[in-house]
């Protein structure tokens, strides 16, 4: 049972490292984000701290001005002159006071407990034109319209509660808030309910009426001092500091507002009485004393008012710094959590990106060294250790440099072990191929030994044979010796085989150009069944003689193939076309059972490039003996269909430096080229436009579907039959071309045929 593959067994170095950065920047994400989300948070609730400070303040301006409207109004309206000027500005004060509230309350965050507060003051607020209106009338007589105003002013005084965010102690800051604003509103209705005590016409009030108004003066003169108590035991040192500093401050100008008036009674030769401290007026009016009785101490109308005036805004202002404080406060928390939200986002952002950054620069640095390593093992595998294999195989092993050009990579980590374990086995497998190569060498050394050594035998053999057919005159005895002569010749091809296998080349050339007819004749006769092969248009050319053994051997290997994988009662055509550069294409026809396409593919391919020597290539000696030589020479061969039903065209090419023709030809030459162009359309372009491919006007050549070969051409060219064995001499028929045609072998003087000459009998003298 196979083993499973892990799930990260594909994955790529970077998702590799992401996976690993997964957890730990999930886990960074999630705390930086719980950071950020309590940064933000706050920033919310610092936000709606300062908003709801603003509300706040804005309560607290409309409460106040709301309730000095309605002290600075009294005198006035018991006076019926409604439309004063102090009233009219006053009452425009709570007015604007109003919009400013409307505009806070619209910024204000919707809470349960601010809501439900801004509902009381909306239910106050619609309440304030009644009041207003009935305003020291019969229909409010006396306390109820200094009470009526509580409507409107305690629930914006309330207000105060919600502040405090920010601070030590949140309840502490708005019950200290609450305790000046309850102070405030408290002298506001001593200060409203004295003067009317002191403007009103005593003789006119009701039975009890005015009772009613001593005991309410009392009440909220109490209450005041409450109000001051509790802020002493809400506020801090600081708060009681700033408070006495505060009073003090509105007793001095007290005491100036006096020194002042005194001097202008004094100015207007008046009598004037120095009036006694808030407090002492308190309990003297609270002691139901006469307004004559009060004004001879001083008590009247108008100082009593300023007195109070003092001390009212003297809480006032405790009041607005209390709310600037808090405002203050909240908009500095505000800009801390803004500050702290950007600071801890940005760092949770900083370190995840720098956390993938360096996961990413992590994963290029060792991808760029795995791709370098990837690339430097595919060009040893499939270009520097191919090479050196080449080169190890077609030259002298020692005269070959093996020495391996390491990866350049240098560094000790995991890869750079990696990449010299493939240095390692790049230096193991070229001195394998070394060692390799030198054992094919010492293969080839004994093949070319063992060749030679027969060659020598097979030679006198032959020279034995001849002498034999020399001397022979019965027919049927000389066809026997020209049967052993045939198969003397074979052995003799064969051991030129091994020699070529062995990379020798031959011993002996021809040192003088040899026709091309001859060098078919030549390898014709190496051939078993010679007398099946027919010669058609052989151009009058030349083959050079350092050329002409490779080529004979080359034509006989093709030949032998054609009559062996054919019909024996089937003929061998052998034609040959000059192309206008000087190249010879010459082809062999038979009418064998073919091959596959993709046989004919192969076979191509081992014919351009002829493998190493190895087991298999014995199994295909002589097309592996054809690359060889062809290679040799620059001679290209390949195999195609013929044209017919069945069957194959061997094709060779014969470049312009093998072969040899004289000027006086080329006309001829031309002429049956123009004559089987118009068999041959491709030929006919090649003519046309000058030289081409020169298979490609024949076959085509590729390694893929071959395209059918040339038909034959008719009434080009006689077919001369070669001599049988039994000596009977072929007939030749009249040609209309100027090839030259005859049988594969010369004629003895009796009309028998014999062997063709040795090859190489004249040596060259420059090899």
């Amino acid at each position: 049972m196979s083993k499973s593959r892990p799930l990260t067994g594909n994955w790529r170095v970077a998702r590799r490292l992401q996976a690993i950065l997964f957890i730990p920047v999930l886990v960074a994400l999630g705390l930086g984000g719980v950071r950020v989300k309590n940064s933000i948070d706050t920033l919310r609730d610092a936000n709606d701290a300062v908003h709801v400070a603003e509300l706040v303040q804005a309560a607290n301006a409309y409460a106040s001005d709301a309730i000095n409207e309605r002290d600075v109004s009294v005198i006035p309206l018991l006076q019926g002159n409604r439309d004063a000027p102090a009233v009219v500005t006053a009452r425009k004060v709570t007015d604007a006071d109003a919009k400013a509230f409307d505009a806070a309350v619209a910024r204000a965050p919707r809470t349960a407990g601010l809501t439900r507060r801004i509902e009381l003051v909306r239910a106050g607020e619609k309440q304030l034109a009644a009041v207003r209106a009935d305003a020291f009338t019969a229909r409010s007589s006396g306390v109820q319209t200094e009470e009526s105003y509580h409507a409107v002013q305690h629930p914006l005084m309330e207000l105060s509660n919600e502040l405090g965010f920010g601070s030590n102690n949140q309840a502490s800051f708005g019950r200290t808030l609450y305790a000046i604003s309850l102070t405030q509103a408290a002298e506001s209705l001593v200060r409203s309910i004295g003067t009317h005590l002191l403007v009103e016409d005593r003789d006119t009030l009701g039975a009890g009426e005015l009772q009613n108004q001593l005991g309410s003066f009392s009440s909220y003169a109490y209450l005041e001092q409450v109000g001051l108590q509790e802020y002493a035991g809400a506020g801090t040192a600081g708060d009681m500091t700033r408070l006495r500093a505060a009073l003090a401050d509105a007793r001095k100008k007290g005491a100036q507002q006096t020194a002042e008036a005194a001097q202008r009674a004094k100015a207007a030769g008046q009598a004037f009485v120095t009036p006694p401290a808030l407090s002492k007026m308190i309990t003297e009016i609270a002691a139901g004393k006469t307004t004559d009785q009060l004004a001879a101490e001083g008590i009247t109308p108008e100082s009593f008012f300023a007195a109070s005036a003092l001390a009212f805004d003297a809480y006032r202002g405790i009041e607005v710094h209390l709310t600037d404080t808090a405002l203050a406060g909240a908009r500095s928390v505000a800009s801390d959590a803004r500050r702290d939200a950007i600071t801890n986002g940005s760092v949770a952002l900083g370190a995840v990106v720098a956390a993938v950054l360096l996961a990413a620069w992590v994963a290029r640095s060792m991808s760029r060294g795995m791709r370098r390593l990837s690339a430097s093992a595919i060009e040893i595998a499939e270009r520097r250790l191919p090479a050196v294999i080449t080169q190890l195989s077609q030259a002298v092993p020692g005269q070959v440099d093996t020495k391996v050009a390491p990866i350049p990579i240098t560094t000790t980590d995991e890869i750079g072990e990696v990449a010299r374990a493939f240095d390692h086995v790049h230096r193991e497998a070229v001195r394998l191929a070394a060692e390799q190569a030198l054992l094919r060498g010492n293969v080839n050394t004994i093949f070319t030994n063992l060749s030679r050594r027969n060659q020598s035998l097979i030679e006198r053999q032959l020279a034995l044979i001849t002498d034999l057919e020399e001397r022979e005159a019965d027919p049927e005895q000389l066809a026997n010796l020209f049967k052993l002569d045939h198969l003397a010749t074979r052995v003799r091809r064969n051991g030129e085989n091994l020699l070529v296998l062995g990379g020798e080349r031959p011993t002996q050339q021809w040192d003088h150009p040899l026709p091309l007819v001859d060098v078919v004749r030549a390898a014709a006769s190496e051939v078993e069944q010679y007398e099946r092969i027919e010669f058609t248009g052989i151009p009058e050319a030349e083959i050079h003689g350092r050329a002409v053994t490779d080529l004979v051997h080359l034509l006989a290997e093709l030949l032998e193939n054609a009559t062996s994988f054919s019909s024996p009662r089937s003929t061998v055509r052998v034609t040959a076309t000059r192309l206008p550069d000087t190249r010879i294409m010459v082809e062999i026809h038979d009418q064998g059972i073919g091959l596959r396409p993709e046989d004919f593919a192969l076979i191509n391919h081992k014919l351009a490039n002829p493998p190493t020597a190895d087991a298999d290539v014995y199994q295909y000696m002589g097309l592996f003996v054809v690359g060889r030589l062809a290679d040799r020479h620059g001679i290209r061969v390949q195999l195609r269909p013929a044209a017919g039903e069945s069957g194959t065209t061997s094709l060779v090419m014969l470049p312009g430096t093998v072969t040899w023709r004289s000027g006086e030809s080329d006309a001829d030459t031309l002429a049956f080229a123009a004559v089987r162009a118009r068999a041959t359309p491709g030929l006919a372009a090649l003519l046309a436009d000058g030289p081409a491919d020169p298979f490609g006007a024949h076959e085509a050549w590729e390694d893929g579907m071959p395209a059918p070969g040339p038909a034959a051409p008719s009434g080009t060219a006689a077919t001369a039959a070669v001599p049988t064995a039994a000596g009977t001499p072929a007939t030749t028929a009249a040609a209309s071309g100027p090839a030259d045609t005859g049988p594969a072998g010369p004629a003895a003087p009796s009309g028998r045929p014999r062997r063709a000459a040795k090859r190489g009998r004249r040596p060259a003298k420059d090899g």
